[in-house]
């Protein structure tokens, strides 16, 4: 099989032949349709995450149709189409696990950066940390729900309940978002980079009721905001336009470092808070409302061989919505 292997942080992915996967008892092997390139992928290639798997079969948003599987790989039959998401396994004793938690544990393993992911071919899986796809999805359009929307489920989840929510970066993971909250009646305010009115005019096309700059006050006090820009500066200009009361969630899993800021922003009961990775229940919730919510998935596809220049295009913010490999 052919795979874009990352072989030291901070290089090119390298075209590389390897050897099928052969399944684990648990496992499945997939034939990869698509895999989406998340900028999560970035911090790997760029060494933001420490100590990845070397050499590394980047990607873990993957699409595709289980060709082989192990033994006691459970429900889901040759054939099935499945999803693979970061998260690629736990431990399930740990006092994490036990409390639900297993986003949390200590010796969870994550697909693209502890375990190979999905540049490439056949991809090799945990049926238990699989799911499937909903159908009205088609391959491309789907991988990009495999973070993008999960990361930015979770994050809404953890949000509360807010009628006006703030979405800082509008990238993969607020087009989603913003359509499912403007779905259920929830009034977005998108936040771009100051100038990017393609991206505002975008988010508006989407559902979102204002779009402007990260550096603009919204009409409005905001219930919550959810930051996807891996910005640190960011977080007190969310916590400037955020009720007392109100929350403001970091969605991403690297940032840059956060300034000083007077305490007055984060009075009033404001609350900061992360998340981390996902759990398999978020992905059941989140994958049976991406069932019945008419999302459109805006994709820009990439050959598996030009991923580079996919990772490339998403460091420079050259287009809007998700890139997607197709093998």
């Amino acid at each position: 099989m052919r795979a874009m292997v990352l072989e030291r942080v901070g290089e090119p992915l390298q075209l590389v032949d390897r050897p099928a996967p052969e399944p684990g008892p648990h496992q499945v092997v997939i034939q990869v349709a698509a895999c989406g390139v998340c900028r999560t992928d970035l911090h790997v290639v760029d060494g933001d995450l420490p100590d990845p798997k070397l050499p590394l079969i980047c990607g873990h948003e993957i699409v595709g149709r289980i060709v082989a599987r192990g033994a006691r790989a459970g429900e889901f039959p040759p054939g099935t189409r499945v999803g693979v998401p970061w998260l690629g396994g736990a431990c399930g004793h740990c006092n994490a696990c036990l409390r639900g938690q297993e986003n949390l544990c200590p010796n969870a393993r994550f697909t693209g950066y502890t375990l190979d992911g999905g540049y490439s071919e056949l991809a090799l899986a945990d049926a238990r940390f699989c799911f499937e796809v909903p159908a009205r999805y088609q391959d491309v359009e789907a991988a990009p729900l495999l973070c993008a929307g999960l990361i930015g489920y979770r994050s809404y989840r953890l949000a509360g309940n807010p009628g006006a929510l703030g979405l800082y970066g509008f990238g993969a993971a607020a087009h989603i978002l913003c359509q499912l909250a403007a779905h259920e009646r929830r009034r977005v305010y998108a936040f771009t980079r100051p100038g990017d009115t393609e991206a505002q005019e975008f988010a508006r096309s989407l559902g979102a009721v204002w779009a402007g700059g990260s550096d603009e006050v919204p009409p409005e006090p905001l219930d919550a905001a959810i930051l996807f820009a891996p910005v640190g500066a960011l977080v007190p200009a969310a916590l400037r336009v955020v009720r007392p009361g109100g929350v403001v969630v970091c969605g991403g899993i690297h940032m840059s470092d956060i300034p000083g800021f007077p305490y007055e922003l984060l009075w009033g009961e404001r609350v900061l808070r992360s998340v981390a990775n996902l759990t398999r229940a978020d992905g059941h919730a989140f994958f049976a409302a991406a069932a019945r919510t008419p999302l459109r998935l805006a994709t820009h596809t990439y050959p598996l061989t030009e991923a580079n220049q996919a990772l490339a295009d998403l460091r420079t913010g050259a287009f809007t919505g998700a890139a997607v490999l197709v093998p």
